[in-house]
């Protein structure tokens, strides 16, 4: 392998790791639910990213030919990652979970909490 494809995967990798890193810590120290779903989705589609396309790389390189599984799993990051995260917040959205009293546009939460169906 040459330097220089040596030196792109040590950098994704290096990348995937420190996004894996501020997003675990992202959610130990953010304080309300929707903000510590923000961390979590953050480190799964960077971080994870990087590692997969790091490992594509390195792979393709190695056996001269297109690794497909490490793309699969890419592609598959990459879709339900942000899908969870949305349905998350929609669930806290539906369940009355408060957020910070800083937080921008709390009209339109109470706005769309409103036009939802009475919980049961």
């Amino acid at each position: 392998m040459s330097f220089t494809v040596e030196l792109i995967i040590c950098a994704l990798v290096l990348l995937g790791g420190l996004f894996a890193l501020l997003g675990s810590i992202g959610v130990l120290k953010m304080s309300d639910f929707y903000t510590r779903l923000h961390a979590p989705t953050l480190a799964a589609t960077v971080g994870m990213g990087s590692l997969l396309i790091a490992s594509i790389i390195a792979f393709t390189v190695r056996e001269q030919r297109l690794s497909a599984h490490e793309l699969l799993i890419t592609l598959f990051v990459m879709i339900t990652a942000p899908v969870t995260a949305h349905m998350l917040a929609k669930v806290a959205l539906h369940q009355s979970q408060q957020s910070l009293a800083n937080t921008r546009n709390q009209a339109l939460t109470e706005r769309i909490r409103k036009r939802l169906p009475p919980s049961e």
